[in-house]
């Protein structure tokens, strides 16, 4: 099952069509993708067995994020031995965990303004949970998720590096920054869950690939891991860590600049298109407050993480 958002209103996704869950269950579902995944149980009963009607075409231009308002964004830094190593760092002996604040949703195809001049990519796979629940042991972790999704940790490097600890939940959650979609698919979809291919490319140019059986940990590992600690609710998302290919560690580095186009792409599942704009013009209080550009707080020289290299 393909479970997509349409000009704000759940969908199925069949046959290259879509078809509208509200009017196809007689409003048993309301159009909310928000109510369905917190409902997921009873949905999933029903599309099991609902006679659905001829599908619409669709312009998947319009198409938004499948669960466009998590209360929780979980993300997980150093996943793939490769991107640890690239980084500098021994792959972790436990999950690293940090957030993505849920303002930066956003759909499969999008602009994002470049908030400042180190923004880079990491595309990752993302787990959307359909039945909450706390301290959820990694046997039973897939049965408390609706699905699997196309992310992108999109990333300010200048401002993750500003300061120790470095402000990695801040600068990966500016408007646009978590682009998902373009649908959630459902588990059952996949021969292997744990075993997809996962592609970034920029302008046409492949710069990440890899497959997410790589994982240091696996979903349900990062399920079990989150949930210890977190009760994880119906929508919440999990970007499960980025393969190697990162901008910031090329040589030289990197970054995204207007116009580029960004592909994200992971089989059975589907892509990302993530275009880019130069940021607004105008009074640095209103759009550099933090010296993005290059004016930061002084300092030694040496003394900030950007500089020693120090940080993925």
């Amino acid at each position: 099952m393909r479970l997509a958002t349409l000009t704000d209103r759940a969908v199925l996704l069949v046959d290259g069509g879509a078809v509208d869950i509200a009017a196809a269950s007689s409003d048993r579902f309301g159009p909310d993708p928000m109510e369905l995944l917190a409902d997921w149980q009873a949905f999933v009963r029903w599309a099991a067995t609902a006679r659905l009607p001829a599908p619409a075409p669709f312009d998947p231009a319009v198409l938004g994020a499948p669960s466009p308002r998590p209360r929780q964004v979980f993300a997980v830094a150093l996943n793939y031995p490769p991107h640890a190593a690239e980084a500098g760092y021994r792959p972790p002996t436990e999950p690293l965990v940090f957030t993505k604040y849920p303002t930066c949703v956003t759909g499969p195809e999008t602009t994002v303004e470049l908030p400042g001049d180190r923004v880079d990519w990491e595309v990752e796979l993302v787990a959307v949970i359909g039945i909450g629940g706390h301290r959820i042991a990694a046997a039973d972790a897939w049965r408390h998720i609706a699905g699997l999704s196309v992310g992108q940790d999109l990333s300010e490097r200048r401002l993750q590096m500003l300061g120790t600890p470095p402000q990695f939940s801040l600068a990966k959650s500016y408007p646009g920054f978590g682009p998902t979609g373009p649908a959630l698919v459902t588990p059952d979809e996949f021969a292997d869950p744990d075993d997809l291919e996962i592609t970034g490319l920029v302008n046409g140019t492949v710069v990440q690939h890899a497959r997410t059986k790589d994982m240091v940990f696996p979903l349900a590992d990062l399920v079990a891991w989150i949930s210890a600690v977190c009760p994880l609710l119906p929508g919440d998302l999990v970007f499960t860590g980025t393969p190697a290919g990162v901008g910031n560690r090329m040589t030289p580095p990197r970054y995204l600049t207007p116009d580029d186009e960004l592909v994200s792409r992971i089989e059975g599942i589907g892509t990302l298109r993530t275009h880019f704009r130069a940021r607004r013009t105008g009074h640095r209080g209103a759009t550099d407050p933090i010296g993005l550009h290059g004016n930061r707080r002084p300092g030694p020289r040496g003394s900030h993480p950007a500089e020693r290299g120090q940080l993925p």
